[in-house]
């Protein structure tokens, strides 16, 4: 199965979020928006893994997570990838991501053992939409500025997720495999 690990985002942050991606879309440039349900900041995509690598994926995150407690998630400001004048993904950024990047690294380290890609700079983020061509793409890199400091609000992080990802010509569907409280 095609998986990942994943913070769910507080669906009470979901109007604020849908706020944001209706500003994006008076650009008129070609963008293709994350539903509401589909929300969540990626915590470590893993690809194609077997139904062991699985089990030693719980194994480890069911370890490791005796360590940490649940903490403030504070969502504010836009962001892309790669940049801004080449724009794929815009994304909603962490304040003080100290927390949340101290559990991802951890994690990520105990992954690098089992054979998968340890993260080169990892930035937690919430994408929320994907660019789809350079239509108005100016006017597009100006409302991303303006709303640089937007202010959507604070969650807790009290669990990760083991989703399981299907790429459909409609976009994917996440189905949760496994949920890991902290």
């Amino acid at each position: 199965m095609r998986a990942f690990i994943a913070v769910d985002v507080d669906s009470r942050l979901s109007y604020k979020i849908q706020e944001v991606q209706r500003d994006l879309k008076k650009t008129h440039a070609p963008l293709k928006m994350v539903e509401p349900e589909n929300l969540h900041f990626t915590f470590k995509f893993f690809g194609d893994i077997s139904s062991s690598q699985a089990d030693q994926i719980t194994r480890v995150i069911q370890d490791k997570l005796e360590n940490y407690h649940s903490f403030p998630l504070h969502i504010r400001g836009t962001g892309v990838f790669p940049k801004i004048e080449y724009m794929r993904v815009i994304w909603l950024g962490i304040e003080d991501p100290h927390s949340f990047s101290e559990m991802q690294k951890d994690l990520d380290q105990e992954f690098a053992k089992m054979g998968f890609k340890k993260e080169r700079s990892y930035i937690p983020h919430l994408t929320i939409a994907r660019v789809k061509g350079p239509k108005n793409r100016e006017l597009l890199a100006e409302k991303i500025q303006k709303l640089e400091s937007i202010e959507i609000g604070e969650m807790t992080v009290e669990k990760l997720v083991l989703k399981k990802s299907e790429l459909t010509p409609v976009g994917p569907i996440y189905t949760d495999v496994k949920e890991f409280f902290i």
